[in-house]
């Protein structure tokens, strides 16, 4: 085993690279500015649907009610992703060019938009346009004008394709006119594209798109391609590699599509059998992140005989509850460990089969709604799926095969530390530091920490610390929280807000969301990044390294230890600033 994984550490260097791929971490940073339209879509289809588990049906009159916000957000979220995934990518793009001779990103968004309405928008004879495709069926022709546009914009930025105003012309005016050539060859690339498709197929390029690839997203419906997207996530993750980086972009088109065709059948009274969607990704195959690992710290907490293995598993229960599983797969450690290479990767697959045949042999309807991740995976499960009796029965039986999967290799591993606890040795100290080596594990050490006897004397060091916020912190701070929509960084902004007026610190904190922070980033001192944003450390970091600016990242449970504790949310803030 151990050689098998030498051999696929390997291949590491050539995956990375994938994961840094511009265009995918574009469409990444496209969908989570995009967050908020599919989270607050989704409330409305719990409320429209959840009751009908109970054989509550609203009147047709009540039901277009609640999804007319439906239609009007998550029903045109292609047209918003096409301007999200055009601005992620100019700023990318930016970071190569002088910073005297930038890509506007409002230009290309709005032609990118623009690109996108001409491919996806169908017109009706009596005036208007169809939307049927603006949505999530028309994703993918978002990508491709906002790829597309962003590439334009890039060239004749680059060689000065450009109407040159003199310089007594104020700014503001001068920049429409630098950037009208490139909108107006983007826009007319992307018309011409359509017309081309219209004249050979009869259709437009989104429904082209998705009649063209729709023997691809019913071979990614069937159990081999469930097996090989979801055995990748975990793959990945554990050579050390972050999976979703490079899974996710490339199957995001396809799981909010499949959700809302889940959601159409469900309206419709059919079967709504679409496996591949968010849902699964979240709330099936990482059960409490990725490897499946809800089950595992309670395995080390209850199970195991190592004292060792019970404080990381005692550590690791909430954080994992709530899909941050980084201390025990860090701590224990999963990844780069030959024992868990087999549950970790399998657990996952078996957990979608066996949601497979409860949507395809016992008729349970699959995920309608898109929720956040953070929501605990067995809530998850049962709320995206609308309450169904199945979907209890099918939470209970995946902690279960989970755990039968897991059991096993934990106890083979316990034994393992056990024998080290009593002979004194540390053959796993090396383990560990080829993970750390590997992964960035310090906010993972940090919690395991506060549930470490040893680490008292560093926990009274940092009271101390946090004692004299108010006195070392002399000059101004402006803060920055950055999460995924802007709600969950406004409850650390809040802490450190109300902290700072408390003990009189210099420090004023503000919420974002990712994505939306580049045009106020120079009026900040320092960044901070929620947890499920912060796997953009280092495009993050390239950003405000360029301005000077210290950035930080945070882990589930010590971020809402720190929303808990102002005290320690302005102790957490003087630690940035200390050479």
């Amino acid at each position: 085993m151990n050689t098998l994984i030498a051999q696929i550490e390997k291949g590491k260097p050539f995956f990375e690279k994938i994961s840094r791929n511009v265009y995918l971490r574009a469409i990444r940073d496209g969908f989570i500015a995009g967050m908020p339209v599919i989270l607050f879509s989704s409330i409305f289809i719990l409320i429209a649907y959840v009751p009908n588990s109970w054989g509550f049906h609203w009147s047709k009159a009540i039901e277009n009610l609640l999804m007319t916000p439906y239609n009007y957000s998550m029903g045109i979220l292609g047209f918003f992703v096409t301007g999200t995934t055009a601005k992620a990518l100019t700023d990318t793009m930016n970071r190569d060019l002088a910073s005297t001779n930038q890509i506007n990103f409002i230009s290309t968004m709005l032609a990118a938009m623009v690109g996108f309405l001409l491919m996806s928008a169908a017109p009706v004879k009596e005036g208007g346009f169809l939307s049927a495709f603006m949505g999530t069926k028309g994703l993918l022709t978002a990508f491709i004008a906002a790829f597309v546009t962003v590439n334009v914009y890039k060239v004749c930025v680059k060689n000065n394709v450009t109407i040159r105003m003199p310089e007594e012309v104020p700014p503001n005016i001068s920049q429409v006119f630098k950037d009208l050539i490139p909108f107006t060859l983007s826009v007319l690339i992307l018309y011409a594209v359509e017309l081309a498709v219209k004249n050979f197929l009869g259709v437009n390029v989104a429904e082209s798109i998705g009649t063209l690839l729709a023997p691809l997203f019913s071979a990614a419906d069937g159990y081999l391609g469930i097996t090989l997207i979801f055995g990748a996530f975990a793959f990945f993750w554990f050579v050390g590699i972050h999976g979703p980086s490079i899974v996710e972009p490339a199957i995001a088109a396809i799981t909010y599509a499949n959700a809302e065709v889940n959601l159409n059948l469900l309206r419709a009274g059919q079967h709504a059998d679409k496996i591949l969607t968010s849902g699964t990704q979240m709330f099936i195959v990482t059960m409490g992140g990725t490897g499946a690992t809800l089950v595992v710290p309670f395995m080390f907490m209850w199970l195991t005989k190592s004292k060792r293995n019970k404080a990381i598993g005692r550590a690791s229960v909430i954080p994992t509850f709530f899909g941050v599983n980084e201390p025990i797969l860090f701590g224990a450690p999963l990844v780069l460990n030959p024992v868990f290479f087999i549950p970790f990767i399998f657990a996952p697959i078996v957990n979608v089969w066996i949601f497979k045949f409860f949507i395809d042999v016992l008729g349970m309807n699959s995920f309608t709604a898109n929720l956040a991740w953070v929501t605990p995976a067995p809530l998850g499960l049962v709320l995206g799926t609308n309450f169904q009796i199945l979907s209890f029965l099918l939470a209970v039986l995946l902690i279960a095969v989970d755990a039968v999967i897991y059991y096993p290799f934990i106890k083979v591993y316990d034994e393992q530390i056990l024998a080290e606890e009593t002979s004194g040795t540390g053959s796993s100290d090396a383990l560990k530091e080829k993970v750390a080596a590997n992964f960035d594990t310090k906010k993972a050490d940090a919690i395991l920490d506060g549930h470490n006897p040893a680490a008292k004397e560093r926990e009274e060091t940092a009271a101390k610390a946090t004692a004299s916020v108010d006195s070392s912190l002399k000059e101004p701070i402006n803060v920055l929280v950055l999460c995924a929509g802007g709600g969950t960084s406004g409850l650390l902004a809040n802490a450190l807000n109300k902290a700072a007026a408390e003990y009189g610190a210099p420090v004023k904190a503000a919420a974002g969301s990712y994505g939306a922070h580049r045009e106020i980033l120079d009026q900040y001192q320092l960044v901070i990044l929620a947890p499920q944003v912060a796997s953009n450390y280092e495009d993050m970091k390239a950003e405000t390294d360029k301005l000077g600016i210290k950035l930080a990242k945070t882990e589930g449970a010590q971020y809402i230890g720190l929303t808990r504790d102002g005290q320690g949310a302005l102790a957490f803030v003087e630690e940035q600033f200390k050479d």
